[in-house]
């Protein structure tokens, strides 16, 4: 039996730190609800002021048009103006990681892409954020296609031609990117791994540089994307034997897709909107109800399919699990093919 405590002053200390614990309880207790309710209330009535929203690359860049068109429309249901922040550098990693230390609570929000999110952390395991725990997901905005061409002097036709002539002549053709460890880079490397070919590649400084040897036909293939890409195609000064996404797209009406011949090839570079890691369940399902909304109205689609992307749209979820897919996709191809950035 445990010890009676004889002492009257011992009683009457415990006493008042039981009473204490037993104060800071209810405390506690009449708190929480004051605080959700708080939470609640701040969310049925955001936005009250400007949201900024980071885009992680140069301003003039298809992420910025295609940020300021979301912007603009987020901005007119809401009420208030959406500011394009600007914080290009470190392939988007310096405006990534700017975002993910912002303040949860929806006036600070990221236009990422696949560079910020599934190739970056894939490449490079030194930047300064962790994609997966210092972000919440909000929203899938959009995905671009590219597109395969090749010199009109090339003797493939279509794609299973190209591939078959690749085949039977390794080491002898290839490809321009616009850099190492670029979306496009790393596009050509994965469909070399699918098609078994092996086809040498030239890093330029952007695409674009590469467009005249591409037409000279001192370059063999280049996988750009459709806003560039397929002006040539329809100059005459290029052919397009696919589009790289999974299905046929709109954006490219009747051109087949490289999973046509390569079943499940996919190489897309996606947009989708986060927030900062902490931010309340109720805010990012207002927040992406709002730009579900956007991605539907038709101007949009309009201003949208000019910079070569199509709106996805869907659940936080949807998008956070699509992103872990493709960084481990990514992942795997960069450490199969031994990729580096540049």
């Amino acid at each position: 039996m445990a010890k009676q405590l004889h002492n009257p002053q011992m009683k009457r200390t415990l006493n008042f730190s039981l009473g204490g614990f037993a104060l800071a309880g209810l405390i506690a207790i009449s708190v929480a609800p004051v605080a959700a309710q708080t939470a609640s209330a701040a969310t049925a009535a955001y936005p009250v002021r400007p949201i900024r929203m980071v885009v992680p690359f140069p301003a003039g860049g298809a992420t910025d048009i295609l940020a300021r068109a979301l912007s603009q429309k987020l901005g007119e249901k809401w009420g208030q103006t959406v500011v394009v922040d600007n914080r290009p550098g470190a392939g988007g990693t310096i405006g990534a990681d700017a975002a993910s230390k912002a303040t949860p609570d929806g006036y600070t929000l990221l236009l990422s892409t696949s560079s910020t999110h599934s190739i970056g952390p894939a490449i490079n395991p030194k930047i300064p954020y962790n994609s997966e725990t210092d972000f919440t997901p909000i929203g899938y905005v959009a995905t671009s296609p590219n597109v395969v061409l090749v010199p009109l002097s090339s003797p493939a036709k279509t794609m299973r031609e190209f591939i078959d002539y690749a085949r039977k002549n390794p080491g002898k053709l290839n490809y321009a990117s616009s850099g190492n460890g670029t979306i496009i880079n790393l596009t050509t490397e994965y469909f070399k791994a699918e098609s078994g070919t092996f086809i040498l590649h030239i890093p330029y400084r952007g695409t674009a540089l590469s467009i005249p040897d591409l037409i000279s036909g001192k370059l063999d293939l280049l996988i750009d994307s459709l806003v560039t890409g397929l002006p040539h195609v329809k100059d005459g000064k290029l052919r397009a034997l696919a589009v790289t996404s999974l299905h046929p797209t709109a954006l490219a009406p009747g051109m087949p897709t490289v999973a046509e011949s390569l079943p499940g090839f996919e190489s897309v570079t996606w947009f989708g909107v986060y927030g900062p890691k902490g931010m309340p369940m109720d805010l990012v399902v207002k927040i992406n109800t709002a730009l579900n909304l956007a991605l539907r109205e038709s101007d949009l689609k309009d201003r949208f399919a000019r910079l070569g992307a199509e709106p996805t749209g869907g659940t936080p979820q949807a998008f956070a699990a699509m992103v872990k897919t493709d960084t481990s996709k990514w992942k795997k191809i960069i450490d199969d093919r031994k990729i580096t950035s540049d």
